[in-house]
């Protein structure tokens, strides 16, 4: 198999089987699509959908020193979390750019989980293990040991515990409990990204298979759908969430992301990139960095990444993201602008798209809150 190969999750026959538009993703072939990717996204906001999220990259870190490691070597506090429990952060460099945002699952006292996304996976993989140096701790690439599949959905719940005695009702929100789900062994996780309620069912490879066609048949009643990447991120995007390569990437800090609360500057001991974050952080009180905001199109054209963001003639921003919003029936971005504009309501704020400067509503993140 060439380099250039995309790599295929265990779930792929089934995939194409279900009639799925492929798609590279992060060198990775995954499914864009099965249908009507707005099909998909509302069966998430009012049902359930199923997806494969294979292609993210688990990392094992273990031994005596792996709280002390990853304190080290991310931003958040790592060591002050519980077992069972998970936390978002995120793993920067030396000079405070953002290589990666990460969940990191505490799975026993010496024993941690490293999710990151498909596309920085050995760079964080890379990086876990240049720092490590001097610690008692190893650092173990485990994406070969799991599939990953996701349950979202208002209906995720009944449909998971039909399948499992796992207590799901006590199963909070960034936690995981190992248990068994259709027969198989899973970390059963909850962290949803779509805005929804969801669980996230980490299994050996080989179960995937079976494990996509229990919860298929469970789900049939409540209206699971299978799901693609394509409404995945109009989900994400809805929900506010950052992207990494679109909202994050080296060239921000967390602080200039809006993301400062994730570092952990209280913690015991220096970890990589503190010095550069602790001037960012103080630049950022100085004078504030453009802010991440939610624009809603009063028209009907899509502003895509890369776009200007634009007042009174003059550029004051940029898109990250824009899709249409299949919940709010419009289009939707979410872009960087100078923190004059950046207040909701706004006026006079628009995009340029391909040169006509259409208008747009600034509000806050996310779009999209589900009801309790």
């Amino acid at each position: 198999m060439s380099s250039t190969e995309p790599r295929r999750t265990a779930l792929d026959a089934l995939h194409r089987s279900l009639g799925a538009t492929m798609t590279d993703f992060a060198g990775w072939d995954m499914p864009l699509r099965y249908g009507s990717e707005r099909d998909e996204h509302n069966a998430v906001r009012t049902r359930a959908g199923l997806f494969d999220l294979s292609h993210m990259g688990e990392i094992a870190v273990t031994g005596p020193a792996a709280a002390a490691l990853l304190d080290h070597a991310l931003v958040g506090n790592i060591g002050g979390v519980k077992p069972g429990r998970a936390r978002y952060t995120m793993i920067c460099r030396e000079d405070g750019g953002i290589l990666d945002d990460l969940i990191v699952y505490r799975l026993g006292d010496t024993e941690y989980m490293v999710v990151a996304n498909a596309s920085n996976a050995q760079v964080v993989l890379d990086a876990l293990r240049e720092r490590a140096a001097g610690f008692d701790a190893e650092v173990r690439d485990d994406r070969g040991a799991y599939a990953l599949l996701a349950v979202q959905g208002p209906e995720s719940q009944g449909i998971l515990a039909s399948l499992t005695d796992a207590d799901l009702d006590g199963l909070k929100y960034y936690a995981g409990l190992p248990g068994t789900v259709a027969g198989v062994p899973a970390l059963i996780a909850r962290t949803g990204y779509t805005g929804e309620d969801g669980f996230e069912l980490f299994v050996k490879p080989e179960h995937a298979v079976e494990l996509w066609q229990a919860l298929t048949k469970a789900g049939e009643g409540a209206g699971l759908v299978p799901c693609g990447l394509s409404c995945r991120d109009t989900l994400r995007l809805e929900a506010g969430m950052p992207l990494y390569g679109n909202e994050l990437s080296t060239s921000l800090t967390p602080f200039d992301a809006g993301f400062g609360r994730v570092v952990k500057f209280e913690k015991e001991g220096d970890f990589v990139g503190r010095a550069a974050l602790a001037e960012a952080a103080e630049r950022a009180s100085a004078q504030p960095p453009r802010v991440l905001v939610g624009l809603v199109a009063e028209g009907r054209r899509v502003p895509r990444a890369g776009y200007a963001v634009v007042a009174a003639g003059e550029v004051v921003g940029e898109v990250t993201s824009g899709a249409p919003s299949p919940t709010l029936g419009k289009p939707i971005a979410m872009a960087y602008v100078d923190p004059a504009f950046a207040a909701p309501g706004t006026e006079g704020v628009g995009v340029d798209i391909r040169g006509s400067h259409e208008p747009y509503e600034v509000v806050a993140l996310p779009f999209y809150k589900r009801q309790k």
